[in-house]
């Protein structure tokens, strides 16, 4: 089911002088959320061509004059990944030629993301990749939201502000009211990002999951460290990609005594069997934000969509007035 939980905030764009020197612009990987972010900055999409030719080939072409303006370019890089972050690049080259003041790259979902270091001999590193093209592209600026690992933010030579969607999700988890709740990380990495999440729900407790991947997209699921019997279990991730992690983890949780076992991410991936495992998986509800679209998310019954467009807009109002970003999540 979609949800429109939103959090309350109250944009100060109005009140600046150069207002008319902003413009937002969608790409076509998530017009919906671009929409949303550009209602909660009182403003109106930019108008703009995006085709293709025959050949694949992408084209786009900015339908008004952007010259000094601030522009951002909203464009999460979810599937089909190398369209969508082609798409981003061309958006940014013609913003950059029709000779925009600043361009600022919305990136809510950011691709490639978990190649972000060599594991083994001859392999790209496609994080830092990545980044690279975005920057010679010409973007000024970055604003990405819950990065796949931290050190993603040191690939740029530009400016990146980090946001998070977890005050959606954990006000959401708050407004439930669960009883006995305990923050579990799926794997051994997300162990700051859970006890963070733990943090803003009452210093709940925390279990970690100990995982062990064979191969990309597989994972074992191996044992369980922290008391979970009786207890509502929230799982805490970035992302869903094919479930593996989540449904595996819903079992172990279930064999270890828990009650009732939900799932939080921000990034709905949902590829290959993702949809088919969270269906018969047995959450009492899966929680993700909108950052990437979710096509048919009607028919995967434990499925809430939370919106992240009020975080994002506020994030770009702050940019754009010069005033702190990071003080919206303390």
């Amino acid at each position: 089911m979609s949800h429109s939980a939103t959090l309350t905030l109250q944009s100060s764009l109005s009140q600046l002088p150069d207002q008319n020197r902003l413009r937002i612009f969608s790409g076509s990987a998530n017009e919906p959320l671009a929409q949303e972010v550009a209602t909660y900055l009182g403003l109106q999409l930019g108008p703009m061509v995006r085709k293709r030719f025959a050949d694949g080939e992408l084209y786009v072409q900015i339908q008004e004059s952007i010259r000094g303006c601030d522009v951002y370019l909203v464009q999460p890089c979810c599937h089909p990944v190398n369209d969508n972050l082609m798409e981003l690049l061309i958006m940014i080259d013609a913003c950059r030629r029709a000779s925009a003041r600043q361009i600022t790259a919305v990136i809510p979902y950011y691709s490639y993301a978990r190649a972000d270091r060599k594991t083994a001999g001859r392999e790209s590193i496609t994080a830092k990749l990545v980044a690279n093209l975005v920057t010679q592209a010409g973007a000024s600026r970055v604003l990405a939201m819950d990065l796949h690992s931290a050190q993603i933010q040191g690939y740029f030579d530009i400016p990146l502000d980090h946001v998070y969607g977890s005050p959606v999700l954990i006000q959401y988890i708050a407004s439930k009211e669960l009883s006995n709740l305990v923050v579990v990380s799926p794997d051994v990495g997300g162990v700051a990002r859970a006890r963070a999440f733990a943090k803003k729900l009452n210093d709940a407790p925390l279990a970690i999951i100990d995982k062990r991947r064979h191969s990309h997209n597989e994972a074992e699921v191996l044992n369980l460290i922290g008391d979970v019997k009786g207890k509502t279990a929230v799982m805490v991730d970035d992302l869903i990609d094919t479930a593996g992690t989540m449904l595996e983890g819903s079992r172990l949780l279930r064999e270890e005594g828990a009650d009732q076992v939900y799932a939080c991410a921000t990034h709905a991936v949902l590829s290959g069997p993702a949809r088919e495992r969270l269906f018969s998986g047995d959450f009492e509800e899966v929680i993700v934000s909108n950052t990437i679209p979710v096509p048919g998310h009607e028919d995967i019954e434990p499925l809430t969509i939370l919106s992240v467009a009020n975080l994002i807009g506020e994030a770009i109002s702050r940019i754009h007035e010069e005033s702190s970003v990071s003080s919206m999540f303390r």
